[in-house]
């Protein structure tokens, strides 16, 4: 089974998410997406298989969604896509992709319901 996951190792849930994978057998791919962000593409189909919108998938307490006004109703979906690959600090973690569907690793154990 290829499984990806969307990684931030300073963060305590994408490291548990990751632990989580591991447990089971599966050796996931692991991007940090800090280092290296999706495209707007990829995270196209990343929030088609979680089934959101971008701001569902956004981390609203960062300074940089103060900054970029991106609680502006106005801003349509590619805008907001074009934000998160821009400023991946934006983007909510871990993401885990398997059996092409996604789950936010919120908690760890979510993800599970994909493998």
């Amino acid at each position: 089974m290829n499984v990806v996951i969307y990684h931030n190792p300073r963060c305590s849930k994408s490291r548990q998410t990751l632990e989580l994978l591991r447990e089971r057998g599966l050796q996931p791919e692991v991007v940090e997406y800090l280092k290296n962000p999706p495209d707007a593409a990829t995270l196209d189909d990343i929030l088609a298989r979680l089934g959101l919108e971008p701001r569902a998938l956004m981390r609203k307490g960062e300074a940089v969604y103060r900054e970029l006004g991106l609680d502006d109703p106005g801003l349509d979906r590619a805008a907001l896509i074009a934000a998160m690959v821009a400023n991946p600090t934006l983007i909510e973690r871990p993401i885990v992709l398997a059996n092409g569907k996604a789950a936010v690793g919120r908690p760890p154990e979510q993800v599970l319901a994909i493998l």
